[in-house]
């Protein structure tokens, strides 16, 4: 696991309790906590205290050595970086699977990779880094899809699968992983912007018409854009999307809002920002996400210490 935080961690937790073999590269107080305190997953809203005391982590993933699966779930800006420092780990074999954020990562990785090695995928839950060595699950969502970008069944990408369906995912795999990660990011790209931009979770951005009005035409955008690329998306899908915006927690929010909270770096060029330069490419305007990035531009990179 290429980041051990909310995504790497969880998942990468769900694989170790259930005997997996996973290593998982971390850093700073994170690092030294999985050290000496091992994992911990919380969900306290379901009672959920799942602890696995050892684990195996490191700072260095050349002393790691080749593996079958690298999983790189780093924040977008440290994608070149990452996919570069986990070279040593990767053989002939191995499947270098992204699931981080947005629809632009996986041709950052066939850079850096043949596109044989490189795997689909994508993951929806609600997590973050609560405090060293615990990672903090928000609801009942942990859906993971996975795939090939040729729509082959690889034995690879149903190990994985089925690795992660009997650790407690709900795990898929899809034969068309481009479209599954569009759908996710017609989603993220909607929830990032308006918890972010209003410093709000999802319930009261869903409570008011205006609001809910900006969640919808933000997806709508995306849906756009990802139609004019030729991804098999409903003309709908927006639509969709907020009955399942209206399914989750109230207090349901976004990393990108979590990051804007502790005055961290933040992935709106990436988001709201791919959307923008995307569309740009084919011709479809994309006004809402463009005033999300003017509007979070002065935060973008980060607050200085002190």
């Amino acid at each position: 696991m290429m980041g051990s935080g909310g995504v790497g961690g969880f998942f990468g937790g769900l694989l170790a309790h259930a005997g997996h073999d996973v290593t998982f590269i971390a850093r700073g107080a994170h690092l030294e906590a999985m050290r000496r305190d091992g994992l911990r997953i919380e969900n306290v809203g379901r009672g959920i205290d799942l602890h696995i005391p050892k684990v195996r982590v490191t700072e260095d993933p050349a002393s790691v050595g080749p593996v079958d699966i690298v999983v790189i779930s780093v924040k977008l800006w440290d994608t070149e970086s990452a996919a570069r420092a986990v070279k040593p780990m990767v053989a002939s074999h191995t499947g270098v699977l992204s699931l981080q954020n947005g629809v632009i990562k996986d041709e950052i990785l066939r850079r850096e990779f043949p596109a044989e090695q490189v795997m689909g995928g994508v993951a929806y839950v609600a997590t973050h880094i609560s405090r060293p060595g615990v990672i903090d699950q928000v609801g009942t969502m942990q859906r993971i899809i996975v795939g090939e970008y040729d729509g082959r069944e690889s034995e690879r990408a149903r190990f994985l699968q089925r690795s992660l369906a009997a650790a407690g995912a709900a795990a898929e795999l899809s034969a068309d992983v481009r479209r599954a990660i569009w759908e996710k990011y017609v989603f993220l790209v909607a929830l990032s912007a308006t918890t972010s931009t209003t410093r709000l979770t999802l319930g009261p951005i869903r409570s008011h018409p205006r609001s809910r009005a900006m969640l919808l035409e933000i997806m709508r955008e995306v849906v756009a854009v990802g139609r004019a690329h030729g991804v098999a998306l409903p003309a709908d899908y927006a639509d969709s999307r907020m009955q399942f915006a209206d399914s989750l927690p109230a207090d349901m929010t976004s990393s990108m809002h979590h990051d804007l909270e502790r005055g961290n770096r933040l992935e709106v060029d990436w988001l709201s920002g791919g959307v923008v330069e995307l569309g740009a490419k084919v011709g479809v305007d994309t006004p809402m996400n463009r005033a999300v990035c003017a509007i979070l531009a002065p935060h973008a990179a980060g607050r200085a210490p002190g």
